[in-house]
């Protein structure tokens, strides 16, 4: 049967998330702050039309946001990770075959689940919002890319309603020529630089090029790019996604970071969560790399630098990763630096039931995994920051600042929704 793919994309997700605990938010200006609320990372369609850009400065609005009673959220990432849970599992019940392509988007495969596919996919935006009071968009089409292009119309036309199907082929044409090459699905802003210089400025002239001048300028990938404009299906479902090739935690301190004794607390943290993530998916690394730096706008004392280090057999073993993680600080501070940002990179990952032991391994990585197993479950019991490893410190004075942080509604006891 031939496979038809809708793109299911969560509107201003992370604003939206806030308003479904907190209802007098509907309808009004949202945005939501990265780390240290420093830059806009989401935007409700009314912050948009105050012109608050995504990615601009927080205090480069500020007068906007005052003048505009603008509601203002530091980024909650957990409430944002359960709230994705909940979407995709609810979109898991509409289709056969789905595959999850970000926190905030799915394919699905709709072949054979209706006879309209245009009142199925009212009926799966009806459920999602039923059952998380999340609003979505569906565009749906013959091709990942053209569904891509689909969900672009469903959101951006009022007569779409939020469900747009790029059903008959002959309409297409149309479309296509109004939608700009750079916001084709995979094409990106330095190869729709190239297309413009040879004259291809819409989907639709992309999707009409000479495809063996297509192959000799962007390879196989264009090809695919220009079949899947004509309704060609070069791109199937991702059902099991490919194991992670390496897990980074890295944070902008809460306040600049000068001593080595902070420094190594904060690296020491990261490397306790870098090896939770590993845990999570049953992976261990080979290779740990440390980085540092300063705030770009010190121009006195710039300074970025990173230490990497094969690690003697694979784990995921938090003592050993704060180890090294640790000596790596030591190789990489420099006194009168002022550090606002650090992290740890893990690479050369492999499943942890896989790996291979090293003949003079020192560690008995048995026992080693069942204190992991027993020290990640305590962790999971008790409130955030309870029990933490000695090197991370106690004040954590250095942490990022969520001074405008919602409830955790979802995934804290003490942070329930509370009904007067």
């Amino acid at each position: 049967m031939k496979e038809i793919f809708a793109l299911v994309d969560c509107n201003n997700f992370y604003a939206s998330c806030e308003r479904v605990f907190n209802p007098r938010l509907e309808g009004r200006a949202v945005v939501v702050l990265s780390n240290n609320d420093g830059c806009v990372v989401a935007r409700s369609n009314e912050a948009k039309a105050l012109g608050i850009g995504m990615g601009v400065p927080a205090f480069k609005v500020k007068g906007i946001i005052e003048k505009n009673d603008v509601e203002v959220f530091s980024s909650n990432y957990a409430l944002y990770a359960d709230m994705s849970h909940r979407v995709m599992r609810t979109l898991s019940t509409s289709t056969p075959a789905m595959e999850i392509y970000s926190i905030d988007e799915a394919f699905l495969n709709l072949a054979g689940c209706a006879d309209n596919l245009t009142d199925y996919g009212r009926k799966i935006q009806a459920t999602v919002k039923k059952w998380t009071g999340m609003p979505v968009s569906i565009g749906i089409a013959p091709t990942k890319t053209l569904a891509k292009i689909a969900n672009r119309i469903a959101k951006g036309t009022p007569q779409a309603d939020g469900v747009f199907y790029l059903k008959d082929l002959s309409d297409i044409d149309n479309l296509l020529d109004k939608i700009a090459v750079v916001d084709v699905w995979g094409v990106g802003h330095r190869n729709a630089r190239k297309l413009k210089r040879a004259g291809i400025k819409t989907a639709l002239t992309l999707k009409n090029v000479d495809i063996e001048w297509i192959r000799s300028k962007f390879g196989v990938t264009g090809v695919k790019t220009v079949y899947e404009l004509r309704g060609i299906c070069c791109y199937r479902l991702e059902e099991n996604p490919p194991a992670k090739k390496s897990i980074t935690v890295s944070r902008s301190f809460g306040k600049a970071v000068e001593s080595i004794d902070e420094l190594q607390e904060a690296i020491a943290t990261y490397a306790v969560r870098a090896g939770e993530k590993l845990r999570r998916e049953n992976l261990v690394a080979n290779v740990l790399t440390v980085f540092v730096r300063t705030s770009y706008f010190d121009k006195q004392k710039r300074y970025f630098n990173s230490e990497t280090i094969k690690l003697p057999s694979p784990t995921n073993y938090t003592p050993e990763l704060i180890s090294y993680a640790i000596r790596a600080v030591e190789q990489l501070y420099r006194k009168g630096c002022s550090f606002k940002k650090a992290g740890v990179l893990l690479s050369s990952l492999e499943l942890q039931n896989k790996m291979q032991l090293t003949l003079f391994d020192e560690i008995d990585r048995r026992k080693t995994q069942r204190l992991m197993q027993a020290v990640d479950t305590i962790k999971a019991k008790l409130p955030e920051g309870n029990l933490r490893w000695a090197a991370e410190g106690l004040e954590q004075s250095w942490r990022t600042h969520f001074k405008r942080r919602s409830h955790r509604y979802t995934t804290r006891w003490d942070e329930l929704l509370v009904v007067a």
